[in-house]
């Protein structure tokens, strides 16, 4: 079978499976008011000021996404490994060497931010409800750091790949780097998640755009997956477009943050990930310098942070930020496409 048809296959099968599940979902999450609680006045006016009407909105979709993904995996797996015929063999995307580091990756970090959620809605733990910080940092610097082991030990994968430059042997140094890497990519995708539409928007073009990395270097069973996110991403989407059914939560953002992290890696494509993801970038960079204005000069450099809520402040309408941003991730992602494209 062409390589490029269980991709579109599972793709399609992704999106469909997301969809079909939405109505069930979103009864499920009203069913049970995990609704999402906006911070106080005290804590973040502004912040509370612009976002007051979306309180009680139910918030774990993310669910949507990851479930979609981990369904449909070991499904076809199932059916792969039971009817040993085609098309199943070739619909399988499992592959120990390829996908499921990922796929665990994503499966572990969403129960950390499924948990992290439920918490937040029943008003429990650190600040009105939540995990603490450090709770949270801890619980995914322990995946990371298992699966930055799996990486270089079972997968034996010891070198990275400088653009235009060629490969570099980093030797036991992968292994912060890998850890760094995750934790990185997972928090920054979690800031982007402000708006409705932002973070998905602009993951699916980071995936859609690693999906063609891996395609190219022949990794079609990761490229499949990331074709799996891009679907049901899209079917987020289709209901998380302002005015959104429902948001995507810690389980939704931090573990596709994982995901993405892994992915890079597992592509080779480590420095690539500033271009592709240059807009989870720049959210992150915005909180930096606004924490470090605050404690050093004892100003704010933007009217609210992530600098998604500083254009909001500003009076852009939400809408139109989301979808400028989507431009950016879009000729970000195209960009590192090229580079990758050059490289080669």
């Amino acid at each position: 079978m062409n390589s490029a048809i269980p991709i579109l296959v599972v793709s399609s099968a992704a999106f469909l499976v997301a969809m079909l599940a939405t109505p069930a979902v979103t009864k499920l999450l009203k069913l049970l008011k995990l609704g999402k609680q906006i911070r106080s006045e005290a804590s973040a006016p502004i912040f509370s000021k612009l976002h007051a009407a979306k309180s009680g909105t139910p918030t774990m979709g993310g669910i949507l996404i990851w479930g979609a993904v981990l369904v449909l995996a070991f499904t076809l797996s199932l059916a792969a490994n039971v009817l040993r015929t085609e098309p199943w063999i070739s619909l399988n995307f499992i592959s120990r060497r390829e996908t499921l580091l990922p796929l665990a990756a994503l499966f572990f970090a969403a129960i950390v931010g499924l948990i992290d959620d439920y918490l937040n809605v029943r008003k429990i733990g650190a600040d009105g409800g939540g995990l603490k910080v450090w709770h949270r940092l801890v619980s995914y610097s322990v995946i990371a750091a298992v699966a930055a082991w799996w990486f270089y030990f079972r997968l034996e994968w010891d070198v990275l790949r400088v653009p235009f430059v060629g490969i570099v042997e980093v030797g036991a140094w992968m292994l912060p780097l890998f850890f760094f890497i995750i934790i990185a990519t997972a928090f920054s995708v979690n800031e982007t998640d402000g708006l409705d539409g932002l973070a998905a928007g602009t993951l699916l073009t980071a995936f859609a755009s690693y999906g063609a990395i891996a395609f190219l270097q022949g990794k079609y069973d990761l490229a499949t997956f990331c074709g799996a996110v891009v679907g049901a991403l899209l079917a987020f989407l289709w209901f998380n477009i302002n005015p959104a059914r429902f948001f995507m939560g810690d389980t939704g953002a931090m573990s596709l943050g994982v995901t993405l992290g892994v992915v890079a890696m597992l592509t080779n494509s480590l420095l690539l990930l500033p271009i592709i993801g240059l807009v989870f970038v720049l959210e992150s960079l915005s909180v930096i310098i606004q924490v470090a204005s605050k404690k050093i000069r004892k100003k704010k450099v933007f009217l609210s942070a992530p600098i998604h809520h500083h254009f909001e402040a500003k009076g852009w309408p939400e809408p139109t930020i989301v979808m400028r941003f989507w431009v950016v991730a879009a000729v970000s992602g195209v960009l590192g496409l090229i580079v990758s494209l050059l490289d080669r």
